[in-house]
């Protein structure tokens, strides 16, 4: 099995953003391609993007649901 996990550079990298999938807003801190598969046989890669909401917790979503949060 390969590494885990690989960095991804992302144009949103350190920007407000929100998760289309939740609404919930905050900074985009990573975007990770990641090895979520439970066998050696057959890696499965998915981008997670991870944001870190208001509130200092952070949280996943799939790297298709960010986009820039607009300011009102």
């Amino acid at each position: 099995m390969s590494e885990q996990y690989e960095y991804v550079p992302h144009r949103l990298l350190r920007r407000r953003v929100r998760d289309i999938a939740s609404g919930t807003e905050g900074e985009l801190m990573a975007v990770v391609n990641e090895n979520v598969s439970d066998s050696v046989a057959h890696e499965h890669w998915v981008e997670l993007a991870y944001i870190r909401a208001a509130s200092g917790r952070e949280f996943t979503t799939a790297v298709d649901n960010v986009e820039p949060a607009w300011s009102s």
